[in-house]
């Protein structure tokens, strides 16, 4: 891939009420290219509708993929990478960082009735789930636009080192520096969500 090539990176951080996504753009040469900040509410359903407002807003055809931390941020805040991907017309592409069950068994004991339904009409109708393999982590990935083999390649294209792709490595310190400056100072208790695992 040319090192040219852009993608926008979208992770969380979250220690209220409400969850801080920042949206990162960042070439595959490791540039920086511009940041979008938003929030959406933790325990709630509108973490799809947020990572489309922050690419619209960023307004960056030139950006080739959207790549997102994890599908359910902010407490099972689904993203929802089939309309996402028809919404802001280009590849979307999910990593999670740890291997998973599944999350079927968590929505469970934290939600019930129409919430649990709706989470669950969601979560069944995501890209399956895929290990990829990089120098020295194994990352999981869920695709919408893109095979699974173009989607290894990108996230191998954005991952120059380490087990994190760039534009999801700085989308997460710049939503962590946002959350710090506008919610509060760091604690030992806070919930800091970086979407790990299956979310």
């Amino acid at each position: 891939m040319k090192r040219g090539v852009r993608a926008i990176g979208v992770a969380e951080s979250y220690r209220a009420e409400n969850s801080t996504l920042a949206a990162a753009v960042v070439r595959a040469s490791r540039v920086v290219d511009g940041f979008a900040f938003d929030t959406c509410a933790v325990g709630g359903t509108d973490a799809t509708e947020t990572v489309v407002s922050l690419v619209d807003r960023l307004d960056r055809e030139d950006a080739r993929y959207v790549l997102l931390a994890g599908i359910a941020p902010a407490w099972f805040n689904f993203f929802d990478l089939p309309e996402i991907r028809e919404r802001v017309d280009r590849p979307v592409v999910s990593v999670a960082f740890e291997d998973s069950d599944g999350l079927e068994a968590p929505l469970r004991a934290a939600f019930d009735g129409e919430a649990l339904d709706d989470r669950l009409a969601v979560y069944r109708r995501q890209p399956e789930r895929r290990p990829v393999e990089l120098d020295d982590a194994t990352v999981y990935v869920r695709a919408a636009g893109l095979g699974p083999d173009e989607a290894a390649d990108a996230v191998r294209a954005f991952t120059p080192e380490g087990g994190r792709p760039e534009p999801l490595r700085v989308a997460r310190l710049a939503a962590r520096a946002a959350d710090r400056r506008f919610v509060g100072g760091v604690t030992d208790g806070d919930r800091e969500g970086d979407a790990d695992g299956d979310r």
